[in-house]
């Protein structure tokens, strides 16, 4: 069935407003810590005030005396979670890849590590006992300095038992051929540590129904993943325990992990058989629950005097915990974007005494674009070649890391328009050529990418007996839409009116559906929802009897209350008709869709573009970001509304990303000083430009039947590049270190 024959009428591609828009603007949608139950109690955190060392002493009485309090909970006290394994010797630190373990020993990993929990009738109450109790501590010499401690980088662990793993060193042609080529340059970027500060907090209600039966109320973004994790944890069958999380305040990542504070509440309600409600507060979101790590990368790069790239080595350290290991895709846009016969690959990863990362949008390849993207412009400009024309010059016409074809590629496209809507041609090669009055003026670019991932998932289509349609699949929205463009891409597979089809989702009873993370949400459920419309349509089609018979799904249409053809004047069968055909019962199918071999076959990526002005202040440093232009080849667009405001968000995250967000660590004592978002910076409305956003629009079916492809990563990757290349070319200053602030503006 051709993707064409499917939506001729269709409403994918409008701007069609949220589904969920006006429960969310009323106030109306329950997030995790809204929900109301009889019996709600609240819980607080106590967080160490070391970075690393032992618990030699913990005073709870005053806390257990105070109002209210129900049960003040540490590793003296706390009932033992049958999945926390007990280790072969207490002195040993957790193997690799173990999450931290809350309340199982004495062992301080971290500063603010969480060492007890205050359960009480209100939060007030909860919280004034949590400042009560006091800990005494054996303190260790801790390590948070990552430069200090840069060359104590390791292969991971995966790399060292997977010889294929991509986090293995790698060479395509000659080791370090840069080296050879005639202009050649050699750089360091540094990429700060950025936190999730999204407008929900992270927060569950966590309530034991029965011993041996978990609900919670959990802000994540993986329901099942949650389910399953939960469930090895305590020993329980997975159907015994329930994850709701029907709205999500915003996510770029932290949701993909659970976090010490879940297992904490889960505890609190098994020690006060009461649901108990844990909100982190803006503090601990800084401390508990992942962030961007610190990241150390080196390129040498080199080309022909023609603008021919002959080699790229990229090197990258990455932070993560002493406990657990974090990896993540940081070197893989230099392997796959340029056809270059010479690329060396190295990334290790840096232990040191703080929590432990997670994955950021753009996880990986947003910091390793802001390092390779920057390089092409140092390139470009030692060449006195225009950026775009350097990229031309080495365009990929298949994957040059496995040699595969793209499964559809129209960057080229992408640079066309981009460079056409910011008004590229104004840009001059000499930096600092452009000025008004105190204002130096310039245009940067960079280019981003994510691959174009697609899973299985499952999804239940009913056609009830009122003549609408309800769709269920356990996958999650953390803010781009989901719902919505699930319903469009119901009504276009159904023909039918979307005010008539109702998807619901963030709920582990529902079938199953991967988490929302990878860009690959409507890639793998919105084709389990094509999916399942299609074989609702042929379950009512056999229920239709012989009028429809030998009919296509296609041909069939739901509307006005009845199933017919698209055809006029053919066959028509009212939906109550059908119904009592049905044993007088809604009419369900739960279908599966997943992937085929189509990954064997070729390489699938999304790509964007983005393209910056800024305006330098001469005297004093400041840069202003004054147009932001980015583009997207994601394939079909379901919605160009949504997506459009994926686009702007990420656009957004990049200017923060380039001029505002890094955690800065008082070494001292392995604590962080920016702890709030007083101290911590992001962009504001004052910092955010007009945002032009366009897409290329064009499907591909080889990654999924929609023709879709993410659009969430790759709207950041490439952001920050833009704008500090921009920079330069406003100032003549190369800046390798994120934030931009005025001062290394001034010092350059």
């Amino acid at each position: 069935m051709s993707n064409t024959a499917l939506f001729q009428d269709k409403v994918v591609g409008d701007r069609m407003n949220r589904v969920d828009g006006r429960l969310k603007v009323t106030g109306a949608a329950q997030y995790s810590a809204e929900y109301q139950l009889p019996g709600l109690v609240h819980g607080a955190l106590v967080g160490s005030t070391i970075a690393k060392g032992r618990i030699t002493g913990i005073d709870t009485k005053a806390a257990e005396r105070a109002p209210g309090v129900l049960a003040v909970i540490t590793h003296l006290n706390s009932p033992k979670v049958p999945g926390f394994a007990a280790k072969s010797n207490p002195d040993e630190p957790p193997a690799i890849g173990q999450p931290l373990r809350v309340f199982y020993d004495e062992r301080i990993y971290f500063n603010d590590q969480p060492i007890a929990l205050v359960v009480a009738d209100t939060l007030e109450r909860a919280r004034y006992a949590a400042r009560l109790v006091k800990a005494t501590y054996a303190p260790e010499e801790h390590r948070t300095n990552f430069e200090a401690n840069k060359e104590r980088g390791v292969l991971p662990t995966q790399a060292k038992r997977n010889p294929k793993s991509p986090q293995n060193d790698k060479d395509r042609g000659q080791k370090d051929g840069y080296q050879t080529a005639p202009v050649k340059l050699e750089a360091e970027y540094r990429h700060p540590s950025e936190m999730h500060n999204p407008m929900e907090l992270q927060s569950i209600i966590a309530h034991w129904e029965a011993p041996d039966r978990l609900t919670v109320y959990d802000k994540v973004q993986a329901v099942k993943g949650t389910q399953r994790a939960f469930a090895k944890d305590w020993n329980l069958p997975e159907d015994n325990v329930k994850v709701v999380a029907t709205f999500v305040g915003g996510a770029f990542g932290n949701g993909l992990h659970n976090w010490p504070h879940e297992t904490a509440a889960i505890i609190g309600a098994k020690v006060t058989g009461k649901p108990v409600k844990l909100v982190l507060t803006r503090e601990q979101m800084f401390t508990m629950v992942g962030y961007r790590p610190y990241t150390w990368q080196r390129i040498g790069i080199g080309a022909t005097r023609d603008g021919k790239l002959v080699g790229i080595t990229h090197e990258s350290v990455g932070q993560t915990s002493s406990y657990e290991e974090f990896t993540e895709s940081t070197l893989q846009q230099t392997r796959m974007m340029y056809a270059c016969p010479n690329v060396s690959t190295r990334y290790r990863i840096l232990g040191l005494d703080i929590s432990t990362p997670i994955w950021m949008r753009g996880p990986g390849e947003a910091t390793g674009a802001f390092a390779l993207e920057s390089a092409l412009d140092e390139l470009a400009h030692l060449l006195n070649m225009d950026p775009i024309e350097l990229r031309l010059r080495n365009y990929a016409d298949t994957d040059p890391d496995n040699g595969k074809p793209w499964s559809t590629k129209y960057l080229k496209e992408l640079y066309q328009m981009g460079a056409e809507r910011i008004g590229w041609s104004r840009r001059q090669l000499k930096p600092g050529s452009l000025r008004e009055g105190d204002w130096l003026i310039g245009y940067g670019m960079g280019v981003g990418t994510f691959g174009a991932n697609r899973g299985a998932a499952k999804v239940r289509a009913v056609l009830r007996q009122d003549g609408t349609v309800l769709l269920q699949s356990a996958t999650t929205d953390i803010g781009p839409g989901t719902g919505t463009a699930m319903v469009q891409i119901a009504a276009d597979a159904l023909d039918m009116p979307t005010d008539q089809i109702r998807f619901e989702l963030g709920n582990s009873t529902f079938p199953n559906a991967p988490s929302q993370g990878g860009s690959a949400t409507v890639n793998t459920v919105g084709s389990a929802v094509l999916a399942a419309c299609i074989d609702l349509k042929k379950k009512l089609q056999q229920l239709g009897g012989a009028s429809f018979a030998n009919v296509q799904p296609e041909q069939l249409t739901l509307t006005n209350g009845q199933l017919g053809l698209k055809a006029n004047g053919g066959p028509r069968t009212a939906f109550a008709d059908l119904c009592k055909a049905n044993n007088g019962q809604d009419i369900e199918v739960t279908t599966e869709a997943k992937p085929g071999n189509e990954r064997q076959q070729y390489s699938m990526y999304s790509f964007s573009i983005h393209f910056a002005e800024v305006r330098v202040h001469a005297l004093t440093g400041e840069v202003r970001v004054t147009r932001l232009v980015s583009g997207a080849d994601a394939g079909t667009i379901v919605n160009l509304k949504t997506a459009g405001s994926q686009m702007i968000g990420g656009a957004i995250g990049g200017i923060g990303m380039a001029l505002h967000e890094g955690a800065v660590m008082d070494d001292r004592f392995g604590r962080y000083v920016t702890k709030d978002l007083a101290d911590y910076h992001v962009p504001v409305h004052a910092d955010a430009p007009p945002v032009e956003v366009f897409f290329v629009g064009k499907p591909d079916t080889i990654v999924d039947p929609l023709g879709t492809k993410g659009i969430g990563e790759i709207a950041i990757i490439g952001v920050a590049p833009a704008i500090t290349n921009a920079i330069f070319n406003a100032t003549g200053k190369r800046i390798r270190e994120l934030p931009v602030t005025p001062d290394k503006v001034l010092l350059a």
